[in-house]
C-alpha cells in the first residue's frame, strides 16, 4: 500500500494517484479545479476543538496524536473508507497546514502504513 502525503497547494502529479483531502475545512484561496481533489474525507480530520487546541504547536504533537487517534476510533467507517481507497492503488493524503511534520496526514499515513 503506497500512501504519500502532500500539501494541497502543491501541484498535482500523475504519481500522486488518488488525491484525498483529509482536512475538515476547504483550503483557503484554492479552487476545486486547481486542487485536483478526487475525494474529500472531512470526517477523518481532527475535530474543530482538537485542531484549535493543537494550533500546530510542536510541543503538543505527542498529545495531539494521542487525542486524534482517539477521535478516529469514533469514525471507523470513514477510516475504513480511507483504507479501502489506499488498498486500490497509490494515494496521496492532502492537507493544508504549513507544517509538514506535525499534521493529521502524518498520523493517517502511519496508521495506513501499519497494515
Amino acid at each position: 500500500m503506497r500512501v504519500k502525503i502532500k500539501r494541497v497547494y502543491e501541484a498535482a502529479e500523475k504519481a500522486d494517484g488518488r488525491r484525498i483531502l483529509v482536512d475538515r475545512l476547504w483550503p483557503r484561496g484554492l479552487s476545486k479545479e486547481k486542487a485536483h481533489v478526487d475525494l474529500w474525507l472531512k470526517d477523518v480530520a481532527p475535530s474543530t476543538e482538537l485542531r484549535k487546541w493543537f494550533g500546530h504547536d510542536p510541543s503538543k504533537w505527542a498529545e495531539f496524536q494521542k487525542r486524534y487517534r482517539g477521535e478516529l476510533k469514533k469514525h471507523r467507517e470513514e477510516v475504513s473508507a480511507l483504507k479501502k481507497e489506499a488498498s486500490k492503488g497509490p494515494v496521496t493524503l492532502l492537507y493544508g497546514a504549513k507544517d509538514e511534520e506535525h499534521n493529521e496526514a502524518v498520523v493517517l499515513q502511519r496508521i495506513l502504513g501499519r497494515r
